[in-house]
């Protein structure tokens, strides 16, 4: 017989020591599995997801959140763990959105879709007088080129099958480029896997969606980490690869010229703050951005940026209107004024971590100065232009990779550079090393606190306009349904374009949104909606029909963001519905389709 004692433990107390950060990693996935199979979207107010999430989900963010503190201030840990809990995050942040809601989200994600099946349809880039305003997506075609090669290569019927999933993959695409320019400073792993935890939490802007600036982002960050890693420096070794890391610039940067209008702007500031630096001063890589962008506006772009260049030279230096909301964008009634604020404490608590992070590491001042440059570098263009009233969103964006670094390190007891790795600083007084140990201990509960509270503030700042951003299966249907039968030559006309599949067909029909219009036409609409509206609508050459979609998602995107009551918008449709010029041609829980009739009222 054997004796099973002389056998080797199975489950060695080191090895359990070693694998004991898959005990919350585990717990949290659980948490959040067992929360989104028990929670509720079909009735969501005006607090979006927050509210309708299943309690299981915070408890699960919140394990996940002090598991990877405790795993990452370790140094026994291999950075593995660590790696797997940010994945973690953003299967937590990113994917519960695609997993709950069966269908995808954001209007804006919609319009690209329809712009993809444009593209697809009609087999090449057309001109604003075929296209109207849509032919500007036509002059920066290269997001949309790649994703309608994507939709043959799957074999799926639009890009539609797989966007749900875009800001997954999109946080995914940005990993690895994050990395790259974190480590160019640092090989303290604590920094630099808290740094890019804080970073896609802060990350609530939600430009990662089903979007040209999801993928010019991700490009953005990878010049800049060519950039920081082989440009600037001497040595014969960074010279002689150069010509191969120019190469890699070039694709990148045209990449993100033909795709996107304000991040080839943004790259060119940041490579322009890094000349700034001695040891950066290389001016390939902003002299090879120039040019391209040059280029590609002085050709492709050039009928668009003539239209539009009058309204871009009156924003200049206008600091306030290009950084106010306006009508329309204006967040109204409690749940959107709560997730508005909970989005605005979470980007200014990292902001004042980074001033604290830059203060309180000296270290960092000068030997991550290149990063803290970067984060400056957009500031700039909250001067040149409001950007259809997005630009202090964009800025906080493109500043947030800089600000997120120097607000781990505000977190952390004391960082290491990569200069700095091998001569520890010399022990002070006996005083201040008590002072020091005080200071440390009330660090070790401050900052586990303020990491828990900034990811669970992430929900409200992402999600929490989620009433908006949703449309049910039976929205979509309708909408389908409306397209399916208009005639080539038909209008639809909306209260706004909040609604699934707003731009399907733009080629062939057209669309009239009227709370784009000036505030005295609305006025008149509310006044007399059935007749104003029958004004406006009316004068269509046949075949086309003139259409008034109602819908869900246009209710909560008025009533929440300040343009028209509930009320208003209901008394707009009964004026609608009880007018002998409409008829009510299709509907169903999520809206109403009406139809304007000829002249005369007579039936088709």
């Amino acid at each position: 017989m054997t004796d099973l004692s002389d056998l080797p433990p199975v489950w060695s107390g080191r090895r359990a020591l070693a694998a004991w950060p898959l005990v919350p990693l585990a717990a949290a996935l659980a948490l959040w599995g067992y929360a989104v199979r028990h929670t509720d979207v079909s009735a969501l107010d005006d607090f979006g997801l927050v509210t309708a999430l299943h309690p299981a989900f915070w408890a699960g963010l919140a394990v996940l959140t002090a598991g990877f503190w405790l795993t990452v201030r370790d140094p026994r840990r291999p950075g593995g763990w660590s790696a797997a809990y940010v994945l973690g995050l953003l299967v937590m942040e990113r994917a519960t959105q695609a997993v709950l809601y069966p269908t995808p989200l954001y209007a804006w994600a919609w319009k690209h879709d329809g712009v993809v099946d444009h593209l697809l349809t009609a087999g090449g880039l057309q001109t604003a007088a075929e296209v109207g305003d849509m032919a500007v997506y036509d002059q920066w075609p290269g997001f949309f080129a790649a994703q309608a090669a994507l939709v043959r290569l799957l074999g799926v019927d639009s890009a539609a099958m797989y966007m749900a999933w875009w800001p997954l993959a999109s946080s995914l695409m940005l990993l690895l480029p994050l990395l790259l320019i974190y480590r160019t400073f640092t090989e303290d792993r604590r920094l630099i896997w808290t740094g890019v935890w804080l970073f896609f939490v802060a990350n609530w802007v939600g430009q990662d969606y089903f979007s040209p600036q999801s993928v010019a982002f991700a490009l953005h960050l990878g010049v800049l980490a060519v950039v920081l890693r082989r440009y600037g420096r001497s040595g014969g070794a960074r010279r002689r690869g150069q010509a191969v890391w120019t190469a890699v610039i070039v694709v990148m940067v045209t990449a993100i010229v033909i795709s996107h209008q304000l991040t080839p702007g943004m790259l060119v500031v940041s490579l322009l703050a890094l000349c700034l630096l001695r040891r950066h001063r290389d001016w390939v890589p902003v002299v090879t951005t120039v040019v391209i962008f040059l280029a590609w506006c002085l050709t492709a772009a050039l009928p668009f940026l003539s239209a539009a260049m009058p309204d871009m030279i009156r924003s200049v230096g206008d600091v306030g209107g290009n950084v106010s909301t306006g009508y329309g964008t204006t967040p109204t009634g409690t749940g959107a004024v709560a997730t508005s604020w909970a989005a605005r404490l979470l980007s200014g608590s990292v902001l004042l971590l980074a001033v604290a992070g830059i203060w309180r590491q000296r270290v960092l001042r000068h030997r991550a100065m290149p990063l803290l440059l970067i984060a400056a570098a957009p500031l700039p263009m909250l001067v040149a232009s409001s950007y259809g009233s997005e630009m202090i969103f964009r800025v906080l964006m493109f500043m947030l990779p800089g600000a997120a670094f120097f607000a781990a390190a505000a977190l952390l007891p004391k960082v290491r550079t990569l200069a700095a790795e091998a001569s520890p600083a010399p022990a002070g007084p006996a005083g201040s090393r008590g002072r020091s140990a005080v200071r440390r201990g009330l660090a070790a509960w401050v900052a586990p606190v303020v990491l828990v509270a900034g990811t669970l503030a992430f929900v409200p700042s992402y999600s929490g306009k989620d009433r908006i951003n949703y449309f049910p299966p039976q929205e979509v249907a309708l909408v389908q349904q409306l397209f399916d039968e208009a005639p080539e030559g038909s209008l639809v006309v909306a209260a706004n374009r909040n609604y699934p599949l707003a731009y399907a067909s733009y080629g062939d029909i057209d669309h009239y949104w009227f709370l784009d219009d000036e505030r005295s036409h609305i006025d008149r609409i509310v006044a007399d909606p059935a007749g104003t509206l029958a004004e406006d609508m009316a004068g269509l050459d046949g075949p086309g029909r003139a259409y008034l979609l109602f819908s869900q998602g246009q209710l909560a995107n008025s009533t929440m963001n300040g343009q028209l009551t509930e009320a208003q918008l209901t008394g707009i449709e009964r004026s609608v519905a009880a007018s002998a010029r409409f008829r009510r041609v299709a509907g169903n829980s999520a809206g109403t389709v009406y139809e304007l009739r000829p002249e005369g009222g007579t039936e088709r």
